[in-house]
């Protein structure tokens, strides 16, 4: 699968694209029950959440349910973090990603990301 994300991607374009991609390919998050969130400040900066039931997922927009983890972050390193210009690990020890909540869901979230070339 080629990494279809480019720097000038809207983030709605970026989540739709996820969304895509699990729901094409949801073997990697069977048995998965969670929702990501996801509060993307800055320009282009917006809430998502992302959620993973059943092999199946799904992005809204918006605060629509109770977060088992949320990522806070600059939307444009949120874009430079799915291009692989910025590490996830070292982004959150920088600063530069927040998290709140179930920090192993966070982890499990860079696994998944990571089967979908995201």
């Amino acid at each position: 699968m080629s990494n279809r994300y480019s720097a000038d991607m809207k983030t709605a374009e970026v989540f739709q694209e996820i969304e895509k991609r699990i729901n094409e390919n949801p073997k990697p998050v069977e048995g998965i029950e969670s929702v990501y969130q996801f509060e993307l400040s800055g320009d282009d900066g917006a809430t998502y959440q992302l959620h993973l039931s059943n092999g199946n997922a799904k992005v809204v927009e918006g605060e629509a349910a109770a977060a088992d983890c949320t990522l806070q972050m600059d939307a444009k390193d949120f874009k430079d973090m799915l291009l692989g210009n910025l590490n996830g690990t070292a982004a959150f020890m920088t600063g530069k990603l927040k998290i709140k909540g179930d920090m192993s869901k966070a982890i499990k979230l860079q696994t998944i990301l990571s089967k979908y070339e995201v």
